[in-house]
């Protein structure tokens, strides 16, 4: 008997029945592509969700504030002389939900930052499509108590991305028609989703009356997580009217 060639073709090769597990083979290796291409779109999808399309929606609310605060400056308060009484801080009512009323400008952010501020801290009408959202049941700004804000960390333009790197003593600054506030950041604390004595009067105290006004900005730690809250506390340091011109405080050199 010849000895059988190991380079002989074989039943398959031959036209054999051995030919089915080669189209197997096949779609397997087809199969196995589109889920190459589908993981390769998902994490396409994330870069613009997560990076692009937040850079793309940062810029629009950069832009979209400070039209709002040119519009401000050359309004009729800005040619208006005010009464003495009203060189102390102007106390606004509370907004109503979305309503727009001020804008959050923060150097240790960025020049070009602006973020507007509205009523209400609904994440699909407030948070997503304004950038911030003051608590309702908190006091405004220049009044005695706690001016709480907050805003996402991540996505939807990320407003607060920035929070973790303040430094004691950044300025803090709200405008609003009349003109503006300014803040000097103090302190972060974390807290669970739960610890709402972040929003009183004097924060994480019950009951007790305030006679500081301070301003307090909420958002999610860590990063891209809900699992706690990071909370930027700022005091009161200074008003400005409109009729003054900005305030220094939103040319302070930052230093790292």
């Amino acid at each position: 008997m010849p000895v059988s060639s190991p380079f002989a073709p074989s039943r398959s090769a031959r036209g054999g029945r051995e030919r089915k597990p080669a189209r197997r083979i096949r779609a397997t290796g087809v199969i196995g592509e589109l889920l190459v291409t589908a993981g390769v779109l998902v994490l396409l999808f994330l870069a613009w969700q997560l990076w692009l399309n937040d850079a793309v929606l940062r810029a629009t609310q950069d832009h979209d504030a400070a039209q709002l605060s040119e519009r401000w400056q050359t309004g009729p308060l800005a040619a208006t002389e005010l009464p003495q009484e009203q060189m102390d801080p102007v106390v606004l009512g509370q907004p109503a939900d979305t309503e727009v009323f001020g804008v959050l400008r923060v150097p240790r952010f960025g020049d070009d930052y602006a973020a507007k501020l509205a009523g209400g801290v609904s994440t699909s009408r407030t948070l997503n499509t304004v950038g911030l959202g003051h608590y309702p049941d908190t006091q405004m700004p220049g009044q005695p108590g706690n001016f709480a804000v907050a805003g996402h960390r991540n996505s939807y333009g990320k407003p607060l991305n920035l929070i973790g790197e303040l430094r004691v003593g950044d300025a803090i600054v709200v405008e609003v028609p009349e003109g503006w506030y300014t803040y000097r950041f103090r302190t972060l604390e974390y807290v669970e989703p739960s610890g709402v004595g972040v929003l009183n009067p004097v924060p994480q105290a019950d009951g007790v009356e305030a006679s500081d006004s301070i301003i307090t900005l909420t958002s999610c730690n860590p990063a891209f997580s809900t699992e706690e809250r990071i909370i930027a506390y700022g005091a009161f340091e200074s008003w400005t009217p409109r009729t003054a011109g900005e305030p220094a405080s939103l040319s302070d050199p930052v230093e790292d």
